[in-house]
């Protein structure tokens, strides 16, 4: 059984708990976070220097080597304002042979928008892939942050309406920034009234996050901090029970798999959410790459018959 490997390519600046905290829109490619004209002159400017500033393009060559060496592929979720900063980062996705999905183009979670704002940004990231690789057709989406639940159950319509086949952005267990209580851990479609709910009518297909399940507990095992904090025997067990029963998906991002991520000044609990055990995050994922198969996401989907080849 192949499971399904995900990197969701957004940069240092992106995560929840840190991009409330720095200037923005930011635009590292000159080096410096620059202000808006609408901003103040007296808000906080931070600076980085040309190491950060390049460190998608780095950090996500070094898991593309990583994947060319164990011969795996991947579905990279892609931030479109970095696919349009930097698109030789897509280019070498796609000449790896991975699959490309979409994280938005801002990395603005979906309970801050509404439909009209998701479809501004899905035209504008399909914009920028088709200047970058003409004929290559994005069917899969995962929200960022994990934001799609009953209030913001209106994006499986506009997805659908794009043409997308399947969505990965459920989060299966309650956290206090995301998720969504009970619902199925497999991959399914979802009711357009209630996200937990399967329906076989549904025009999206679902494939959640992964959790282990022990008795009314899940524990999440499936990536980010989780991956990062949790002992390692403790997520290879994890991970093989559920690959007992059906395919995992996991998920990591470059900036966490790179010591040269910047760390600004939060609070404890999202300094440590955020930057905890980043040193060595990068063996841990080589421990899991060399443990157990993994392909695409559709192509999970495909071998679990739950889409059409394509």
């Amino acid at each position: 059984m192949r499971n399904a490997l995900t990197i969701d390519l957004e940069d240092w600046y992106h995560p929840e708990l840190v991009r409330h905290r720095v200037p923005g829109p930011l635009r590292c490619a000159t080096g410096t976070l620059r202000r808006t004209p609408s901003e103040s002159k007296t808000s906080p400017l931070c600076t980085v220097d040309s190491e950060h500033a390049v460190q998608v393009e780095r950090s996500t060559r070094t898991l593309l080597d990583l994947l060319r060496e164990r011969q795996t592929r991947a579905t990279f979720f892609v931030v479109g304002e970095i696919a349009e900063r930097q698109p030789a980062v897509v280019e070498g996705i796609l000449a790896g042979g991975h699959e490309l999905g979409c994280h938005g183009f801002s990395h603005r979670p979906l309970w801050e928008m509404g439909p009209d704002d998701l479809r501004w940004e899905l035209q504008r990231f399909n914009g920028v892939i088709r200047d970058i690789a003409p004929g290559v057709n994005v069917t899969g989406f995962r929200a960022p942050t994990f934001s799609l639940d009953n209030r913001t159950r209106w994006a499986l319509s506009v997805l659908a309406e794009f043409g997308y086949d399947y969505d990965s952005s459920v989060f299966p267990l309650q956290t206090p920034v995301y998720g969504v209580r009970s619902c199925p851990l497999r991959p399914y479609r979802p009711s357009s009234q209630d996200v937990a709910v399967a329906d076989a009518g549904g025009t999206l297909l679902e494939f959640p996050m992964s959790v282990w399940v022990w008795g009314r507990l899940r524990v999440p095992v499936c990536g980010g901090f989780y991956l990062r904090a949790l002992p390692l025997s403790l997520v290879h067990s994890c991970l093989r029970q559920i690959s007992r029963q059906r395919p995992f998906v996991i998920y990591v991002h470059p900036w966490e798999t790179y010591s040269g991520t910047p760390r600004l000044p939060l609070p404890w609990v999202s300094r440590f959410v955020t930057y905890y055990n980043i040193g060595n995050m990068l063996q841990r994922f080589e421990t899991i790459l060399d443990a157990f198969a993994f392909t695409t996401m559709r192509a999970v989907l495909e071998e679990m018959g739950e889409l059409r080849g394509g």
